[in-house]
């Protein structure tokens, strides 16, 4: 179907047919942009053409210590140069690119190291001992630990391994980058938080990546030369992309080891940030910083926030600071963000706040670059757009990943149907628009009614002493489950249960309000995640 009656000569050659790969946007922007900053931190500052120079000889390098196409290099690295070089380099010696999240646990790591069978290591001082350990508990051949350190941070190189920039040194700058032959080769090898049983990992394309950067763009209204805060950690599905997606644009990245108040503020107002991705906990650092982490700057801020639902209270505060906030949702199975609560200006741009940072809440309507997403029954039947059926949200697209390492069962099952099953339960509004009821594994049943955790989250969020909320099932001898909310106040607040619940009840209907309270810091992830597993053990034994 498609094909003309007489296609003689007309097949693919390497003239009309590059497989796609986000590889090439650095290597157009070494000469198109080559004298443009590409990459801050700190001090370090390198143009378009250095930055290309420097992940050549990390290619260069990887290989002369022998890594071959379709071997894995880890990194243990936050959001630094040489995290950033290595998305470029290591798949330009044809390698596949792990980023391990800093945060895990020494098993977990190592666990990771030998299930992605990693060669080589880059680690940062800061986290080589943890790199090191791992490799202790490891049967056979260990991998090699690069030290990437980071002295202006308070970490010198320890002496027991390599260094980084000893490493590039070693390599090529007339290097000939490896590109894929097929954009469906590998390109990253990414592990799920991993909160039930071990981590899964998540294998990605070349394909996939490229498209994820040509689609953001579209859906962030993006121009020439953003700068862009990279505040989502690069291990966490690449960064949502936006590494890659740089050097399309001629844009800056600039690096932030530590994400607080007074650094985001510092970079808006020194580097002139454009655009930066966040999960909510960001979005509430920034609204609740103090006068003294403030910093002030005219432009206004792209932001893209995921992870889990803002509470409607925190979008109406920040909106005022300066900043645009759109909600985007995905997984790391689908390479980051895949939706976007699209703003439609002459419909909505009339409407109070509180209706605003409602509809703002919402998870919206695919990427370009998708083909479906859309809330499913558990017949694969289309639920109805009444803003009330719940369905589970399902993914078809060139953004989700070739299935789970080594584990074809677990592959098999989340493709079933032909789209990828999300876990996550929503709905859908009559526009179209979806909006998350809760994951599946949070939802509460108390009495045989549904209770969305994100709903009552919302509303305890608005209160003026909250400053996060979390709320999981409580188990009770009468109803089953009850919600139980676990509350971090603001400095200064002080702790009342009984006027939390009755804040909730101007709301909720009663089966809604939380039974609980509990006041403590809650339990997150390097993302800034709130680690509702922990919770719910918490809330088992209250």
């Amino acid at each position: 179907m498609g094909w003309m009656r007489d296609e003689t000569g007309l097949g693919k050659t390497p003239a009309n047919h590059v497989p796609l790969t986000p590889l090439s946007h650095l290597r157009r922007a070494a000469h198109v942009f080559a004298g443009r900053t590409a990459v801050v931190c700190g001090t370090h500052r390198v143009t378009y053409a250095e930055y290309y120079e420097r992940c050549t000889r990390l290619a260069s390098a990887l290989s002369r210590r022998g890594v071959e196409p379709g071997d894995v290099v880890a990194t243990l690295i936050p959001n630094l140069p040489a995290q950033a070089e290595a998305h470029f380099g290591v798949p330009a010696c044809g390698a596949v690119l792990n980023t391990i999240n800093t945060r895990l646990d020494v098993d977990t790591v190592s666990y990771i190291f030998a299930h992605g069978e990693a060669k080589i290591i880059l680690a940062d001082t800061q986290f080589v001992e943890l790199a090191e350990a791992a490799v202790d508990l490891l049967d056979g051949t260990a991998p090699q630990i690069i030290e990437v350190p980071d002295p202006d941070a308070g970490f010198p190189a320890t002496g027991r391994h390599p260094v980084y920039e000893d490493l590039l040194r070693e390599g090529d700058t007339g290097y000939d980058w490896h590109m894929p032959e097929d954009e469906w080769e590998s390109i990253s090898l990414n592990y799920t938080s991993g909160t039930t049983g071990r981590p899964k990992g998540v294998v990605c394309h070349h394909r996939g990546a490229y498209l994820m950067t040509m689609g953001t763009v579209v859906s962030w209204r993006m121009a020439v030369y953003p700068v862009y805060l990279t505040i989502v950690p690069l291990f966490h599905c690449n960064g949502w992309n936006h590494t890659w997606m740089m050097p399309l644009l001629g844009g800056t990245l600039v690096c932030l080891r530590d994400i607080t108040a007074s650094g985001i503020y510092g970079a808006i107002e020194n580097e002139g940030v454009t655009h930066f991705g966040g999960a909510p906990i960001v979005l509430n650092m920034i609204v609740n910083a103090t006068e003294a982490e403030r910093r002030p700057f005219e432009h206004r801020v792209e932001v893209f926030t995921a992870g889990a639902p803002p509470a409607p209270a925190t979008l109406s505060k920040i909106e005022a600071l300066g900043f645009n906030v759109t909600q985007v949702y995905g997984l790391t199975e689908t390479y980051g963000h895949v939706t976007e609560c699209l703003w439609r200006d002459e419909e909505w741009d009339s409407l109070g706040k509180p209706d605003r940072a409602a509809i703002k809440a919402r998870q919206g309507v695919p990427f370009p670059m998708m083909e479906d997403i859309t809330v499913l029954d558990s017949d694969m039947a289309q639920v109805p757009k009444d803003s009330s059926t719940q369905g589970e949200i399902m993914i078809r697209g060139n953004s989700v990943m070739k299935g789970y390492y080594k584990n074809p069962e677990a592959t098999a099952e989340s493709f079933a149907g032909g789209y990828f099953h999300s876990g996550d339960l929503a709905v859908q509004h009559a526009d179209g628009y979806m909006q998350i009821a809760d994951r599946a594994k949070d939802i509460i049943i108390s009495g045989g009614e549904n209770i969305s955790s994100v709903e009552v989250e919302g509303v305890l969020m608005g209160h003026d002493d909250v400053l996060l909320a979390a709320v999981v099932a409580k188990p009770d001898e009468k109803w089953g489950e009850v919600p139980c909310a676990f509350v971090e106040l603001k400095p200064g607040a002080a702790e009342n249960a009984d006027a939390l619940i009755a804040f909730s009840r101007q709301t909720l209907a009663g089966f809604k309000a939380p039974k609980h309270v509990v006041f403590q810091e809650l339990p997150k992830t390097s993302t800034g995640k709130i680690q509702k597993f922990e919770l719910r053990k918490l809330a088992a034994t209250l």
